[in-house]
């Protein structure tokens, strides 16, 4: 469950960790999905048995932005609500990194780091949460990013 925090208590954040998913299953199902949704069935994807016979990871792996696009349901989960906000707008990514294959199966999760707030204009607040997506039992994360978000106010 998240917290509901007025602004001011939320600038404070700027420097520490504000929050942490639950853990999400990668299975085949969600992989398949992904790659109907996106027309990319490339083997390493789609097929359990090719990719097994013929990559390094031994089984499929999710595309690296179905694990970037996860990202939504992580900050949802994880990050602290501002009081008084109207909207949020996904406002892209100034650094953006594939560390690691999420292989099917696998369960990720989201780690979140409030790394700036600046308000950029009245009623308008740009956030830079610095993003590590985890891989459990893995030492190496399937991505690393610093997102950033444009979060509007009541006026």
């Amino acid at each position: 469950m998240t917290t509901e925090l007025e602004l001011d208590a939320y600038m404070k954040l700027v420097g520490t960790e504000i929050g942490v998913s639950e853990w999400h299953v990668v299975d085949q199902k969600r992989i398949d999905q992904f790659a109907d949704c996106t027309e990319d069935w490339q083997f390493i994807h789609v097929d359990p048995v090719r990719a097994a016979r013929e990559t390094p990871f031994g089984t499929t792996i999710a595309h690296g932005f179905l694990t970037l696009s996860m990202l939504s349901v992580f900050s949802y989960e994880a990050m602290p609500r501002i009081k008084g906000v109207t909207m949020g707008v996904n406002y892209g990514f100034d650094r953006l990194r594939f560390i690691s294959p999420v292989k099917a199966g696998s369960r990720v999760r989201g780690r979140f780091m409030l790394a700036e707030a600046t308000m950029r204009k009245p009623g308008e607040l740009l956030s830079r949460t610095s993003v590590n997506v985890e891989i459990e039992g893995e030492k190496r994360s399937a991505l690393v990013a610093d997102w950033l978000g444009l979060i509007y106010f009541e006026q």
